[in-house]
């Protein structure tokens, strides 16, 4: 083994052969390294398909270097010399290879970038840090956008990024003369719509040996693994990309805010997986979904709606949680401080939608966007939950969770924990936006248009309880308006029951973190 050369260190998202950290690599003299390690592993009681997701995916990626004569060491995680900790198998390669320095790209998470940044001291190594240049506008890129605006918002950093890469623009104009036709993709599902089976990743031999680990050294993990058809490699990825657009992508739009039982795809993507690993380049998905509607085979609508989840959403929390933290974690403006329920962890409750939603994610490791958003979302808002709890169960349940994109979402978007940083309202909702936008409360146990009573949803004594319990805090915000207004001309005697019903639910043993 070469001595002298440079430890290039690859972390799990970060499986791209264009990453940084690989950009000078010297085959001869050089070595990658990729871990494995339990500690990881357990920061949260990761899903079963999340753990398999990044293992399988890592193993594939090295052996994809490796078959490119690159001098690659990854630590799986049975060796039996493993130290299950990052730190550990740094320490064990640098006492192998004897390098120079130590380079790394720029991580995923605030508390591993605290952990690189103590390398230098701990090794006596120099240590390079690079930016994470897959990602469409830098951190400075967004300090430099958010330093002399007094409110971000994401509609507001989308337009400047659709102009810098040009993407859905007629000159100086956005194409169709909008910036946004979210208004047109909120269709509920037609009644006998067929919905494309979509492409299917069975696991190769490679990812079996990892399911079976997964299965053998993590026995009490959340979730099930039987299911598990992740693209873990480039060519799967992009096979699953372009199946979306072909199949999926011209309905999307119409119906991204849909959903229906035993329908976890719907019109969806689900290539956040693999952009979140590396497996594909955010920007060359979205030149090939507009090249979708430039020749015709998709709508507008359903092209920048998908665009601008990548393009805006993506790029937005990404910034956004450079910016803010490590104090936006902290963030807890409606000081909510329930315990999460433990349906959360079953899917074990008389409120269908949750049933679904969370049934879906133990199955799946996947919900979709209105899914998260405003079903257990929603309900751990409306309840509410503590933050930090409600942040580590989405951090732990979903595939395509990894710290930067999964707090912003959850803290800001879902909870408003932030208090207004990262969105303009809190998205809470009764249980009519839930009947609306799915087929879930046909068969619930509850009725969506019931306020109180044996049989009222719980969402609206709790979305009334919430409106009238923070109505202080929510008076300056505009958007919040209409609900108050509504609030104060309801009779006295109908907020009382709501909100007595609402604290006998929120106190019944349905609430319990161990029920």
């Amino acid at each position: 083994m070469a001595k002298g050369g440079v430890l290039r260190v690859i972390f799990g998202d970060q499986l791209s052969p264009k990453i940084a950290a690989l950009r000078d690599l010297d085959r001869e003299r050089d070595t990658v390294l990729l871990m494995e390690v339990r500690e990881e592993g357990e920061l949260v009681p990761s899903h079963r398909q999340r753990i398999a997701l990044f293992l399988a995916a890592m193993r594939h990626f090295s052996a994809a270097l490796a078959a490119r004569k690159v001098r690659v060491e990854h630590i799986r995680l049975d060796d039996p010399a493993n130290t299950q900790s990052l730190d550990g198998e740094v320490a064990r390669a640098v006492e192998r290879v004897k390098p120079s320095r130590i380079v790394v790209t720029w991580p995923g998470e605030w508390r591993l970038l605290a952990q690189v940044q103590g390398w230098e001291k701990r090794f006596g190594l120099p240590v390079e840090i690079r930016e994470d240049d897959r990602f469409l506008a830098s951190r400075q890129d967004f300090a430099d956008w958010a330093e002399e605006r007094k409110a971000l918002r994401m509609e507001f950093f989308y337009r400047e990024m659709r102009r810098r890469y040009r993407l859905l623009m007629e000159g100086d104009e956005p194409a169709g003369g909008r910036w946004n036709f979210d208004p047109e993709n909120r269709a509920a599902l037609p009644a006998g719509i067929e919905i494309p089976a979509g492409p299917r990743f069975p696991p190769d031999l490679r990812t079996k040996e990892v399911i079976a680990l997964v299965e053998r050294e993590f026995p009490k993990a959340f979730g099930r693994i039987e299911s598990f058809d992740w693209p873990v490699s480039a060519k799967a990825a992009r096979l699953g990309l372009e199946a979306f657009l072909e199949q999926r992508l011209p309905r999307f739009g119409d119906f991204q805010d849909a959903m229906a039982e035993g329908e976890p795809r719907l019109f969806h993507s689900l290539v956040s997986t693999s952009l979140n690993l590396g497996l594909l380049d955010p920007l060359e998905v979205c030149e090939a979904a507009e090249r979708e509607w430039r020749e015709g085979r998709a709508p507008l609508n359903a092209v920048e709606g998908f665009i601008r989840q990548i393009l805006g959403w993506r790029e937005f929390v990404r910034g956004l949680y450079w910016h803010f933290m490590p104090d936006y974690a902290e963030r807890n403006e409606f000081q909510a401080q329930r315990d999460l329920p433990g349906f959360y962890w079953t899917g074990e409750t008389r409120m269908n939608c949750l049933a679904q939603a969370i049934g879906q994610t133990r199955d799946f490791a996947y919900a979709h966007h209105i899914q998260r958003l405003m079903v257990t979302g929603n309900f751990a808002l409306l309840a509410g939950i503590a933050p930090k709890q409600v942040s580590d169960w989405y951090l732990a349940v979903y595939a395509d969770a990894v710290e930067w994109v999964q707090l912003p979402n959850t803290h800001g978007m879902a909870l408003f924990a932030d208090g207004g940083t990262m969105g303009s309202k809190p998205y809470a909702a009764s249980g009519a936006y839930i009947n609306r936008q799915s087929d879930y409360c046909g068969r619930c146990a509850y009725d969506p248009k019931k306020q109180t009573g044996e049989k009222a949803c719980p969402f609206n004594f709790l979305y009334w309880d919430f409106v009238a319990r923070h109505a202080d805090r929510l008076a300056g915000n505009t958007r919040m308006a209409m609900p108050l207004k509504n609030l104060a001309r309801m009779a006295p005697e109908k907020i009382k029951a709501m909100r007595s019903q609402a604290a006998a639910f929120l106190k019944s043993p349905a609430m319990s973190p161990d029920y």
